[in-house]
């Protein structure tokens, strides 16, 4: 079965500000959605009319995909964070008007990653940390459990931020938040930096029901086949169980933002177990 992708658009909007170009570039590029960041979408997206958001889906679906998620949920929020108490109720208000604005538009899945909005308090023990985190996200969690959501905690690498680092810290917070709307995820590039061979951590993982999303990227922070990570490896054990979308997230771009796509559409739709080489693809067309 071809595997599904799905594009995150912010380098995409970078290049193409309409949304249907967005949208046209990924279906023409094999992808059956959009994984959008709030802030293509407006400087208040948590505060889109009603009408706003109807025309950005139907600008997107227009073009005969639909948007699948979406991620860097508080990355254009500076002032918001998870941690600090004094400012910790604004930024779940934000978050509420994010979960209504995926479920208007058909989404099926958020991915928190924001590294710069959680970062933790001066003094606080990890242990302290991942308690003050389970109680900021059980109504998150609620939330996006009665609009039909999954909500994705995103275990990133060091660089970015202590608070997360790995798909065992993300299964932790789903423990203790206690809701199966609230899971963890897997963004290759962030495990292959932190807990590689990333294929073996998605055979142990898949089987869990903890993951609820899948990010496809290099360790290079380019998109698969931009770099040297083993993508038969990883995209074999994804096929194993993996059926829902797989978003391809690079942050670097090789080329144009099209040609950076296409790199990773054709990196993966070659390399996913029972692709045809294309010698085999022309004696199916020729018989």
């Amino acid at each position: 079965m071809k595997p599904q992708l799905t594009f995150c658009n912010e380098l995409l909007a970078a290049e193409h500000p309409r949304l249907a170009d967005q949208a046209r570039i990924a279906r023409e590029l094999g992808a059956m959605g959009l994984e959008l960041d709030p802030m293509t979408l407006g400087e208040t997206p948590h505060r889109l009319s009603p009408s706003r958001i109807a025309e950005i889906r139907a600008q997107i679906e227009g073009e005969g995909i639909r948007v699948t998620g979406m991620h860097w949920l508080l990355s254009g929020f500076g002032e918001a964070s998870i941690t600090d108490p004094l400012r910790r109720m604004a930024t779940r208000d934000i978050l509420f008007g994010l979960i209504d604005l995926a479920a208007e538009l058909g989404a099926g899945v958020m991915v928190h990653g924001s590294p710069k909005q959680r970062v933790p308090m001066p003094r606080a023990t990890p242990a302290r940390t991942m308690d003050t985190l389970a109680e900021f996200f059980a109504p998150v969690a609620m939330a996006a459990r009665e609009s039909g959501l999954i909500y994705c905690i995103e275990p990133l690498s060091r660089a970015e931020t202590e608070v997360i680092n790995t798909v065992d810290e993300g299964a932790d917070l789903c423990r203790l938040v206690g809701n199966p709307a609230f899971r963890t995820m897997i963004d290759t590039s962030a495990a292959g930096q932190a807990e590689p061979p990333v294929a073996d951590l998605i055979a142990r993982w898949l089987p869990s029901g903890m993951i609820g999303h899948i990010h496809l990227n290099d360790t290079n922070r380019g998109a698969p086949g931009t770099g040297n990570d083993p993508f038969d490896a990883i995209l074999a054990a994804l096929a194993r169980g993996w059926t829902a979308p797989m978003g391809v997230e690079p942050f670097a771009l090789a080329g144009t933002a099209r040609e950076t796509f296409e790199i990773a559409a054709r990196t993966v739709f070659d390399l996913w177990p029972g692709a045809s080489t294309p010698e085999q693809q022309t004696m199916k067309e020729v018989t």
